[in-house]
């Protein structure tokens, strides 16, 4: 497969600044070391807690954060260094559709005036408002209707819509999609996945889909990366990460999912991370996850684990001791 977006040894740090004259004292270490290829016309899904850093690395993608460190290629070519022409121009193929639907839309524009920003943007003028009245066709919106109203008007999938649509303007290859529904109804969120699916299909785009509901994961996503606090702890594919994760945190957070199945679910072993998230101004030495980490021992202080392929093709784990069948067994039930 062809690799659209390539992120090799990624760090983003943002500094702490204190006192009267505002010196760094220290430092977020958003992203520490992230690793991951994302194939043309694929989705790629990326899970984690609050706070492991998906938007950082969401936004980091699309050019709004400045890596401390590593490199970011697109289509072979990198652009971590690029300047403010070279980002222009490379955003007409990237795009980025926002959690929130509400705050995305500027509250005083018509949606077909935020639809056509984009193209006035670069310029792309030319038959404007019937480009617009196909993009609102595309995402499921009545142009007749929906034209000329503010963002107030719609609900929140409608809002979301108009924020697909937007992010479609250019015609872009990827779209770096950051939670996109999490903040719409269940019933909501099914029929924006299925747009998004859709969508894909007809226009061939690749997806970089960030969540943080496995349920929303498992549908429309071809591979899953799971991050906790700046790193990536596993990756693999769908069915593998359903039935064959391996590391303790990726076992930790599908054992929270409910089974549909009540006897299943009293029968089987829920996993129950101790502590909070550490801070990712201090982070643990050793491997990140130690202090919550169900399998720890001391050598996990002190040592840092890289993925590794394990098991299954294509699933790499930073894990010393990953979860074994038997224990996976009592787990997935």
């Amino acid at each position: 497969m062809t690799a659209l977006l390539e992120i090799k040894d990624l760090h983003v740090h943002f500094p702490i600044k204190n006192g009267v004259l505002q010196k760094t004292t220290d430092h977020v270490k958003a992203l520490n070391g992230i690793d991951l290829t994302v194939h043309k016309g694929e989705t790629l899904g990326i899970v984690g807690e609050s706070g492991c850093g998906k938007s950082t690395l969401a936004r980091s993608i699309v050019g709004l954060h400045k890596p401390t460190s590593g490199d970011l290629l697109f289509n072979g070519k990198p652009y971590t260094d690029a300047s403010s022409k070279e980002l222009y121009e490379l955003r007409r193929n990237m795009q980025m559709v926002f959690q929130d639907p509400y705050t995305s839309l500027n509250p005083r524009m018509k949606v077909s005036e935020s639809i056509a920003a984009p193209l006035k943007a670069y310029k792309k003028t030319k038959n404007l408002e019937s480009r617009v009245k196909e993009l609102m066709e595309l995402v499921g919106l009545n142009p007749d209707d929906h034209y000329n109203r503010l963002p107030h008007e719609f609900s929140g999938g409608q809002r979301q819509r108009i924020g697909i649509a937007r992010a479609l303007a250019l015609e872009p290859k990827l779209i770096v999609c950051d939670e996109p529904v999490s903040a719409l109804d269940v019933s909501v969120q099914a029929q924006v996945i299925n747009l998004f699916q859709d969508l894909q299909k007809k226009l061939d785009l690749t997806y970089v889909f960030i969540a943080h509901d496995l349920s929303v994961i498992n549908h429309i996503a071809d591979r899953v990366a799971v991050m906790y606090l700046g790193k990536v702890m596993e990756k693999s594919n769908r069915e593998t990460f359903q039935t064959h994760a391996q590391h303790p945190y990726t076992n930790a957070l599908l054992s929270a999912v409910p089974l549909p199945d009540p006897d299943k679910e009293r029968a089987r072993e829920r996993i129950v991370l101790k502590g909070e998230l550490p801070s990712p101004a201090n982070p643990p030495t050793g491997c990140v996850f130690h202090p919550r980490c169900p399998k720890a021992t001391e050598f996990c202080k002190t040592n840092i684990p890289v993925l590794e392929e394990r098991g299954v093709p294509g699933q790499e784990v930073a894990c010393f001791f990953p979860v074994g069948a038997e224990e996976k067994a009592r787990i997935t039930l």
